[in-house]
């Protein structure tokens, strides 16, 4: 058995668009197995592959069926996967192709957006021994009692690569992709966004929580459960990365370290005598059509009455608007608004929220509510001014350059 440490690195579906970025990967892939590395690799679909396979599920059925779109998109990755062995062994460097399931990724039985219950990286682990690279499909395993193929929902690869590597016990887990590491705000929306080179993972993960596109939240919380270094970097630009810590020394307590924003969040409201009731017919209104439990940002009870402020990717948000038109005692509750979110160092401070909002009106935008936690305040507005909102409250961040 080798000791040699693994690297476990996960290359974002922009990096690997076209076959010539395929190989280019597999050139670098081949420089760190030269030098000793064990190197297990986890690849997103290429380019807009899953974007595409969705729509073609849509354009054959209004309605697809959740376990057959799990087997359809899954073959996003197995294309990518099977690729970029090929590469490399043309490249000269043993490598071998796994799926979900060969891997040993066990996950419950929800389709959609399953969770990672367990990894068993028994075969992963023997070819790392033979001294192959081993080459994972990401955003995908198995349900081990149903024996189903599931996936885990966008940034799942993140999700996998975190896994692997804690399961690994790797010296550290890369996240590459094509953007400059962290910023302190989408580059596409704010031009001066700046490149944070540390954080630490509570602010990271409110920041992927509310918006930010650089990792899925629920890698972070896995990355920092099972200790696993996590490095994010940008291909092609190796001097640039942001590397995630425990805690970032020398930061000053409610500095506004980033914005981030959700595009599309949508409000149901659901008859009950209290919230519990509330939730049961919501659970029930989703195992009736298949769903899985969205990303819940907010929910209360007033005279009847329960309300969810809830998000999840739009073919999802789409299905569950097209549930509620069924429904009798559920409904959608107002047209889809968006959130923008400050996330804090050390938590928020007392009075960011009345900040933000004098920043909003200085804009003429309102904000009709927002939510409180340790290390972020999320205010709600208009889709149409979101964009415009993240620009005019960038202007309270206040991480150096």
């Amino acid at each position: 058995m080798r000791n040699d440490p693994i690297i476990v690195q996960k290359y974002g579906g922009a990096c690997l668009e076209t076959p010539a970025k395929v190989r280019s990967v597999a050139g670098k892939l081949a420089d760190l197995h030269g030098q000793g590395q064990r190197v297990v690799v986890v690849v997103s679909a290429m380019g807009k592959t899953t974007d595409q396979l969705i729509e073609m599920a849509y354009q054959v059925s209004p309605r697809p069926n959740r376990r057959e779109l799990d087997m359809l998109l899954t073959t996003g990755e197995r294309i990518s996967m099977s690729l970029m062995s090929m590469a490399l062994a043309d490249l000269g460097v043993p490598a071998i192709s796994f799926t979900g399931s060969q891997a040993g990724v066990m996950t419950d039985a929800s389709h959609s957006a399953a969770r990672i219950a367990d990894v068993r990286p028994v075969r992963v682990r023997e070819e790392l021994d033979r001294g192959r690279v081993v080459v994972l499909a990401g955003f995908q395993g198995v349900n081990p009692t149903t024996k189903e193929i599931t996936t885990l929902g966008r940034g799942g690869s993140d999700t996998t690569a975190v896994a692997m590597a804690a399961a690994l016990k790797a010296e550290r887990c890369e996240i590459i992709k094509e953007v400059d590491g962290i910023c302190s705000a989408d580059p596409r929306i704010v031009r001066d966004a700046r490149s944070l080179r540390q954080v630490d993972f509570a602010a990271l993960s409110e920041m992927c929580f509310w918006g930010a596109k650089v990792l899925h939240f629920r890698s972070v919380e896995l990355a920092q459960n099972q200790n696993v270094p996590l490095v994010l970097k940008q291909w092609g630009g190796g001097e640039h990365s942001t590397r995630v810590t425990k805690e970032v020394a020398g930061m000053e307590s409610g500095k506004v370290l980033a914005v981030n924003s959700i595009a599309r969040i949508e409000h149901v409201e659901i008859d009950s005598v209290d919230l519990n009731q509330g939730f049961e017919k919501f659970a029930q209104l989703l195992q009736r059509h298949s769903l899985s439990w969205p990303q819940l940002l907010a929910s209360h009870f007033t005279a009847g009455t329960t309300s969810m402020v809830l998000t999840c990717d739009g073919e999802w948000l789409d299905a569950l608007l097209r549930a509620l038109e069924g429904a009798k005692e559920l409904r959608r509750q107002r047209e889809a608004s968006s959130s923008v979110s400050l996330t804090c160092f050390g938590g928020a401070s007392s009075d960011l929220p009345f900040r933000a909002l004098q920043v909003l009106g200085q804009h003429g935008i309102a904000a009709d509510n927002y939510v409180l936690s340790p290390h972020s305040v999320s205010l709600f507005v208009p889709v149409e001014r979101r964009e415009e909102a993240v620009r005019a409250l960038h202007s309270l961040v206040q991480i150096p350059a």
